[in-house]
């Protein structure tokens, strides 16, 4: 079954009297439980494409089905609840609080995401999962506390927190080094395999795109190839 199935979506930016086209019509399906790497260079329309996935951005045209629903007529805030209970999002950046320690950083979609949960089951499903991704001594540490790996986890286990069908990654290895890329992607590959996340990870690097089973690569606003990779290991 497709998690997502876009149809000939289209995005145009208006800029005072340029109009700017940015995608041109993408018509993709994404089954539940696929890993796939969006790759293409600067300007080629992924990250316009990772936000209209994400229900950050609305496209100017076609249609958006996300688990059967189609998404892109959905009203701001019915767009927001998407977000915090069907995905999850990884930034380059990581996008850490630099006061809050890592605990208080993971709780923090349970506690403002529009559903009750009581702290003391935020802090106890928050531990869980920072344990699950290798930061049990790690619970009370702020960002400065911690190595570009460590943070990259703490964001990893936010996305995770609401247990998202959807997890989108933007450049989530873009800050790290070789060693701790192959860690992070392998983390990645253990979350889809055994828990059945379906991930979309968007990155200009070849090696990392390599990792994925399937690479969808753009160009101009369009996809130009959509492959299956002989193995899909980091």
């Amino acid at each position: 079954m497709n998690l997502i199935e876009l149809r000939d979506i289209r995005k145009t930016f208006y800029l005072g009297e340029v109009v700017l086209p940015v995608l041109k019509g993408i018509t993709l399906n994404i089954a539940k439980g696929e890993m796939v790497a969006l790759t293409g260079a600067s300007g080629s329309g992924k990250s316009t494409l990772m936000n209209t996935l994400g229900c950050l951005d609305r496209p100017t045209s076609g249609d958006y089905m996300l688990d059967g629903a189609e998404v892109t007529r959905l009203s701001n805030d019915e767009r927001a609840l998407i977000r915090n209970q069907k995905m999850g999002f990884v930034f380059q950046n990581f996008n850490l609080l630099a006061r809050t320690a890592a605990d208080g950083q993971v709780m923090m979609p349970l506690l403002y995401g529009g559903t009750y949960v009581s702290q003391k089951e935020a802090r106890q499903r928050a531990e869980a999962i920072l344990t699950r991704v290798g930061l049990a001594e790690r619970l009370d540490h702020q960002p400065s506390q911690l190595s570009g790996g460590q943070q990259q986890r703490v964001a990893l286990a936010r996305a995770l927190i609401n247990h998202p069908p959807f997890l989108l990654a933007d450049e989530p290895t873009g800050n790290l080094d070789s060693n701790t890329t192959r860690e992070v992607l392998a983390l990645f590959k253990e979350l889809n395999e055994q828990d059945g996340i379906t991930i979309l990870l968007v990155t200009h690097d070849p090696k990392v795109a390599a990792s994925c089973r399937r690479v969808i690569r753009m160009a101009d606003g369009l996809i130009e190839s959509d492959e299956i990779t002989p193995g899909g290991r980091p």
